[in-house]
């Protein structure tokens, strides 16, 4: 095996540079046909790639978002580097933006009337913010009179929150789950 290793250096300098110019997440498919090596060696380097970037000299590290891996700044960096680096305006979200996108994104799908009922405030506006910065989208139609429309989280969404997928959402807690409940 410690022959493999020495042999995948330039594999895994090679899907390394692929990342570092991609801004895209990528896919071991994906990475295959652009290296134009196997999954199964793309595979390999991105578990040697993750091996370098876990020691303290690395400031990145190889995270899996959205279902592809990204080269991101490691989270203890993050806080010195979100102001200049960040998107500012992406990144500044109101309390109430944030209220509304994580009931949305706890109870999807959800409609507008679900989301006010668990607030106890119009969302109009909040809905509107967030389909505009694509954090949420239409994902249906409720089987109820007058089919309201139902909302759920984005790729977008889970990039924001630098999630794989909504399942990596931190667990809520007894209270908020029965609050979340009693309005549906």
């Amino acid at each position: 095996m410690v022959g493999m290793e020495l042999h995948l250096e330039k594999e895994s300098s090679l899907i390394e540079a692929i990342l570092f110019l991609e801004n895209e997440p990528l896919t071991d498919k994906s990475l295959s046909v652009i290296s134009q090596l196997s999954v199964e060696v793309v595979q390999q380097c991105l578990e040697l790639l993750k091996d370098k970037y876990k020691t303290d000299n690395s400031g990145i590290e190889l995270a899996q978002i959205t279902g592809g891996w990204v080269l991101v700044p490691k989270k203890e960096l993050w806080e010195v580097l979100k102001e200049r680096y960040g998107n500012k305006n992406d990144g500044r979200l109101s309390r109430s933006a944030i209220e509304t996108l994580s009931i949305i994104a706890y109870s999807q799908p959800i409609t507008r009337a679900e989301v006010e009922s668990i607030r106890g405030v119009s969302a109009d506006n909040m809905i509107r913010l967030l389909l505009e910065r694509n954090l949420i989208k239409e994902v249906g139609k409720k089987d109820v009179p007058g089919k309201p429309v139902q909302y759920g989280t984005t790729k977008d969404f889970l990039k924001f929150f630098r999630l794989n997928s909504i399942s990596d959402l931190p667990k809520l807690g007894e209270e908020e789950n029965e609050r979340f409940e009693l309005a549906r």
